[in-house]
């Protein structure tokens, strides 16, 4: 059979869900979290919490009813492929029997004639070709044997594995009450083990998705390898080109089936079994649907001593709409559609072969047993429940609208369900558009607060530029003052990095300097320590370890003296030094004036103290000096004429 990179991903696909055995489940990448399949399942099977993206079907507490798949219109509720195994086996070498659910007739209206459809599953490359109405006949005549000897007790019919798996997880004290008789396509899985023995690879085909969890019951005596739903098949038909045209006519293989074929009628295994459904007589409610089998259920657990009926019950409004069918509409059509090939199929029936048939087969073991799987979640405290109504504002009976919206009953019924931590309050629309509305007005106040920031933020860029750019023309202004200063100006960092120097530094550090300074203007960065001697430097790393200044301090550069003051600008980080050439004509004069001032003042300090003993000579000492003082001072004067 041809393969493409669909069929590969379906492979991928079954084996990955082979390998946790989840038959239902959510494809998170598809997920748009409508909910819809929260508010459409019966169970509360579907968990939704705020830590997680998506929502997730709990496999323990589902009852496959395919009620959340029908309803995700994303289409992101999937459910395990088994067209992966279906090839492997028909490529094994094995022979392989397709046991065929008597729905066809309601799904595949597009074939003109069911030996059509026999005939393109034979071309797939089954071996047999089985329908499963003679399976519901053995079971259908098993039941009407158990109600007549129930002495009393009622049962539930167990042909529906979702309705088994809602007794056992949700109501499990009706256990007992589940008739003790095998499934229908479980019935033809041993009719064709008794006639093709052990080896044989049953594959059930049908419009159900939990007869792959109820095919797993049975997996250790391989009854039934694999379960295709109708969507599968049509998926294989595609797959290999097959088509009604390109098949010849084909019969099922025997036993043939009788009013069997009524099957995907609620009632049609009634019917099958000639159990009488009149309403004065009949000793059997028939219920199918979500709603119709809960509130059945519910009153066979609590008025079963009052009603005395058994109960036949289908979760899905028959098998002519279950959830593994490519349309889910007009019932109705599909019931006639129904009847029709049923009375086809009974009209061509060898009735006596029929009966040899029945009588062979009803020989077989057809009882089973079921076991609780209690998945009753306790019910929260009512402080618990009352907790949540006021977080979705619905702490008051007035404001318990019970729209039903969330998929809930009732308020009450969607709080309980929050407390029990399968659900999250923003599933309730009415908490949503509340929030809605608080989030626009805090987003409304968001926006105006981040306008008036925005504004803010502009102006104090605006201002932070016009404090740039003075900033830039004061350092630009100092730069040139300072390189304008006939004393040589450095400012080092606390590694004795240049951060500025003058021209006049450049001119008493030496030529070396200037050549570095034509490559790196005004020696920024340069290292002190390779520009000037030990006892220099080392002045610069005290005043900036200390954060002390050193004043007027002689040192000898070569043959040439400098005074340098040296002071912290920013403690321990930033110094600045100004140097002096004592060998300036200018700094000479200036030293001069200075130190002899300094002199005079010394000495006068030191006349006064001897004055008293000196007399006249101290007067005679004052004259003296100054007179030098104000040669000097004229001498300097008479320089600075042109």
């Amino acid at each position: 059979m041809k393969k493409n990179s669909l069929n590969q991903e379906d492979d991928t696909n079954a084996l990955i869900m082979n390998a946790t055995d989840q038959v239902i489940y959510i494809n998170e990448d598809k997920c748009r979290n409508s909910y819809s399949c929260v508010r459409a399942c019966p169970v509360n099977a579907i968990e939704v919490r705020s830590e997680r993206n998506h929502p997730v079907i709990i496999a323990d507490r589902c009852i496959g009813c395919g009620l959340c798949f029908l309803a995700c219109s994303p289409g992101a509720i999937e459910f395990r492929n088994s067209l992966g195994t279906v090839r492997q086996l028909l490529g094994s070498g094995r022979k392989t029997a397709a046991l065929i659910a008597p729905s066809i007739a309601s799904e595949f209206d597009d074939i003109t004639d069911y030996r059509k459809f026999v005939g393109m599953i034979r071309k797939l490359g089954f071996d047999y070709v089985h329908e499963v109405s003679f399976g519901v006949d053995l079971v259908a005549f098993a039941y009407k044997k158990l109600f007549e000897e129930s002495s009393g007790k009622y049962y539930i019919t167990a042909n529906c594995p979702s309705i088994v798996e809602i007794i056992e997880k949700y109501n499990p004290g009706l256990v007992s009450n589940l008739a003790p008789i095998v499934s229908p396509m479980i019935a033809t899985a041993m009719v064709t083990r008794d006639l093709y023995g052990d080896e044989v690879a049953n594959v059930f085909i049908g419009p159900c998705i939990d007869t792959k969890a109820e095919a797993d019951i049975y997996r250790e005596k391989r009854l039934i390898e694999a379960v295709l739903t109708f969507i599968e098949i049509r998926q294989l038909f595609d797959e290999n080109e097959i088509q009604e045209k390109v098949v010849k006519m084909s019969e099922f293989d025997p036993p043939f089936g009788n009013w069997g074929a009524l099957y995907p009628y609620p009632a049609g295994i009634l019917q099958a079994a000639g159990i009488k459904r009149d309403l004065v007589s009949s000793h059997v409610i028939t219920a199918s649907g979500k709603e119709d089998i809960i509130e059945a259920i519910n009153d066979f657990n609590h008025h079963i001593d009052t009603i005395k009926h058994h109960f036949n019950l289908f979760f899905c409004p028959g098998c002519m709409l279950g959830p593994g069918m490519i349309r889910h509409d007009e019932r109705y059509r599909r019931r006639s559609l129904v009847k029709q090939y049923a009375e086809k199929r009974v009209e061509a029936l060898d009735k006596e072969q029929w009966n040899r048939n029945m009588e062979r087969w009803s020989r077989l073991d057809l009882s089973r047993t079921y076991a609780a799987n209690d998945q009753r979640i306790p019910e929260p405290s009512e402080e618990a429940v009352q907790e949540v109504l006021k977080i979705i504002g619905k702490d008051r009976r007035a404001d318990e609208i019970n729209c039903n919206a969330c998929g809930y009953g009732s308020c009450r019924e969607f709080a309980s369900t929050v407390a029990k931590g399968l659900a999250v309050p923003e599933m309730c629309h009415t908490y949503n558009l509340r929030n809605k509305q608080e989030y626009i007005e805090t987003l409304r106040q968001t926006n105006k607060k981040l306008s008036e920031t925005k504004k803010a933020l502009k102006e104090s860029e605006e201002q932070a530029m016009r404090e740039k750019d003075a900033a830039q023309n004061a350092s630009e202004t100092m730069n040139s003052m300072l390189d304008k200063l006939p004393n040589g100006v450095v400012i080092v960092d606390n590694e004795l990095k240049i951060l500025h120097s003058n021209e006049s530094f450049l001119n008493i550090i030496g030529e070396d300097a200037r050549s570095i300074a034509e490559i790196i203007p005004g020696l920024r960065g340069a290292d002190l320590k390779t520009l000037l001697p030990f006892n220099v430097y080392n002045i610069f790393s005290f005043v900036l370890r200390e954060n002390e200044s050193v004043i007027s301090r002689d040192v000898q550069l070569e043959n040439r003296m400098f005074n340098i003051s040296i002071f912290p600008i920013r403690q321990n980080r930033i110094a600045g030094a100004v140097i002096r050439d004592l060998f300036s004509p200018e700094v000479q004069r200036e030293e001069v004036i200075t130190r002899v001032s300094d002199v005079i003042d010394k000495n006068l300090e030191m006349v006064q103290k001897i004055g008293f003993l000196l007399g006249e000579g101290a007067s005679d000492t004052e004259k003296m000096l100054n007179s030098i003082v104000e040669s000097f001072r004229k001498q300097k004067e008479a320089d600075k004429k042109p």
